[in-house]
């Protein structure tokens, strides 16, 4: 049986991997995904500057009684964050799945904020 900190390093190789893979091929802004068991966090960072150009919070989404759960928060998480970006001029980012699987709220928000105008 694995240990935590065993699992813990799997996870953390797998983030860093990815996140090389998407440093190096990009010229253009990184939308980075925090995911946590309650709220999904997405943030728009300029990997030359260090800084970062816009964030959101499922936190700060306001639910209606017709969202089933945390996937169509996230949804609606991604669409504000693009409503953001757009604001700031940005139209065309790098997506950072921080090592999460492409699945479920992750996918969600990257959907979102397609729709919402983002392109990557």
């Amino acid at each position: 049986m694995k240990s935590k900190i065993e699992k813990k390093n799997r996870g953390l190789k797998r983030k860093i991997r990815s996140r090389y893979k998407v440093r190096k091929s990009s010229n253009c802004p990184r939308l980075s995904v925090y995911r946590s068991n309650k709220h999904i966090y997405g943030q728009i960072l300029d990997d030359k500057t260090g800084t970062i150009l816009a964030g959101i919070s499922s936190s700060n989404i306001k639910t209606e009684d017709k969202d089933k759960g945390k996937i169509d928060i996230s949804f609606k998480a991604g669409e504000a964050l693009a409503v953001k970006a757009k604001k700031k001029n940005i139209s065309e980012v790098v997506f950072d799945r921080s090592g999460y699987k492409y699945h479920g709220r992750v996918k969600a928000l990257a959907e979102g904020a397609r729709k919402g105008g983002l392109k990557f």
